[in-house]
């Protein structure tokens, strides 16, 4: 199972790392999740700076492409190169976004005429780009779901884990990651969330 978290500069950690580390609950079961970039580096809107795992070659091949946010993200949805590199195919890929990467699935075609969920400084940016926006924090259609804010990447994550593993593999990695005393109830917010679109 191959997965891609698309991570631009001026990226946003929270929307990259919570759900690379979540997703890698299930490297046991041979999943690979590769922070995939268009640059060998890039720096982080808060001047972290990482190394690609990935080139953007990688999502024509993921089974699974997650669309973090930035502060870079307009920029990123009118440049050519970058945009033409990203060919996706959503009756073959799971393929999710947060924020503003929302933004790149609407530019891409990819909602076409669903609702998304992004965050509140994004939501101008995508409604321009003809989306409906929804008050909520997450939502899904078949093989598309976007979320919004920035610790909604938990639910894209769980998304993911819930569609090709089932929910007790869900459950499981959610708990390993849920704060000691709040693992339950972390769980079951989840869940709550996003399994009636699964």
């Amino acid at each position: 199972m191959n997965i891609a978290i698309l991570t631009f500069d001026g990226f946003n950690e929270l929307d990259s790392f919570i759900a690379l580390g979540i997703l890698n609950r299930m490297k046991g079961q041979g999943w690979n999740i590769q922070i995939t970039s268009p640059t060998p580096e890039v720096t982080s809107m808060n001047g972290v700076v990482i190394q690609s795992q990935q080139q953007l070659e990688f999502v024509q091949n993921a089974d699974v492409v997650l669309f973090g946010s930035g502060i870079y993200t307009r920029e990123i949805s009118v440049h050519r190169e970058t945009m033409s590199q990203l060919v996706l195919n959503s009756t073959r890929q799971l393929v999710g976004a947060q924020c503003s990467g929302t933004l790149l699935l609407a530019k891409l075609g990819l909602l076409d005429s669903l609702p998304a969920c992004t965050d509140l400084k994004s939501k101008p940016w995508v409604i321009e780009a003809g989306i409906e926006v929804v008050d909520q924090p997450f939502i899904a259609e078949k093989n598309i779901a976007t979320a919004g804010g920035c610790l909604s990447s938990q639910y894209l994550a769980c998304w993911v884990i819930l569609k090709l593993a089932g929910v007790d593999a869900a459950k499981s990695a959610l708990h390993y990651v849920a704060p000691v005393g709040e693992k339950d109830e972390t769980v079951e917010r989840c869940l709550h969330a996003v399994q009636r679109y699964i």
